[in-house]
């Protein structure tokens, strides 16, 4: 039997990255997908169109993950559809990175509105009706920076540490009701931003980590698996740093 087989799963910010490597994964162990992005567009229904090549239910929904009305609605709406939803991964996140002498309090709301308050409104959503089916796994996609902080990022930085300390604080408040929450915190991932970084800054980056190289996606889509699925029972409040080691 598959991992996640009978299980519904929605990923926010699923259409492209990470998020969609999730979804795949999810897809690849039996899952049912609902995923979210703020458009559907070319690279959702290309999305849509690989997991449901997998055989199972998959749907994209257009909705703002920052907007707690649209989130509510959007749901209720894939509750209904799907009959049930069993996983929750808050992967939707933006960046507007700058020093904070030169921060505007525009990029700080910004990034503290889709990354941490969208996960807020999720959680708020989903709770009641993990709670009535007894059960239920949160994953919130942190950073690395969020347990370490970086320069020029305190916006993105905090967020990400938001997101850490909410897993946790869902994971007491909810353990009685058999619902996880737990945190991932890549690394340096290669992904299309990350690739178009110059060489040597790549080279940098690389020389720090022990495994020496990059993660994939598929790293954070396997970790994702474990946490998503039975074999992670026993594991709440937890983040798991997914680096190479390279914050040991």
């Amino acid at each position: 039997m598959k991992l996640l087989e009978g299980k519904v799963a929605l990923i926010t910010g699923a259409a492209r990255g990470i998020g969609k490597a999730i979804a795949l994964k999810y897809a690849q162990e039996g899952a049912d997908i609902a995923f979210t992005d703020l458009v559907i567009d070319e690279n959702g229904k290309a999305t849509e169109d690989e997991i449901a090549a997998l055989g199972v239910k998959v749907k994209g929904y257009a909705s703002n993950a920052a907007n707690f009305a649209e989130t509510e609605a959007v749901v209720a709406q894939i509750k209904e559809e799907f009959g049930h939803i069993d996983i929750l991964v808050n992967n939707a996140g933006i960046t507007k990175d700058g020093l904070m002498l030169r921060m505007s309090e525009q990029q700080w709301d910004a990034v503290i509105a889709v990354n941490l308050k969208s996960a807020f409104n999720f959680i708020h959503a989903l709770v009641p009706i993990m709670m009535r089916q007894r059960g239920g796994s949160i994953i919130n996609m942190a950073s690395v920076v969020g347990v370490h902080g970086n320069a020029g990022q305190s916006n993105y930085a905090a967020s990400k540490a938001g997101l850490i300390a909410l897993a946790k604080s869902i994971g007491q408040e909810m353990g009685s009701r058999n619902i996880r929450a737990n945190a991932i915190a890549p690394g340096f991932i290669d992904t299309d931003m990350t690739k178009a970084l110059p060489d040597d800054v790549r080279q940098e980056w690389i020389k720090r980590i022990p495994l020496r190289r990059g993660g994939t996606v598929e790293d954070i889509a396997n970790v994702a698996t474990f946490l998503a699925s039975d074999l992670s029972s026993y594991v709440t409040g937890q983040v798991i740093q997914v680096d190479g080691g390279m914050n040991m």
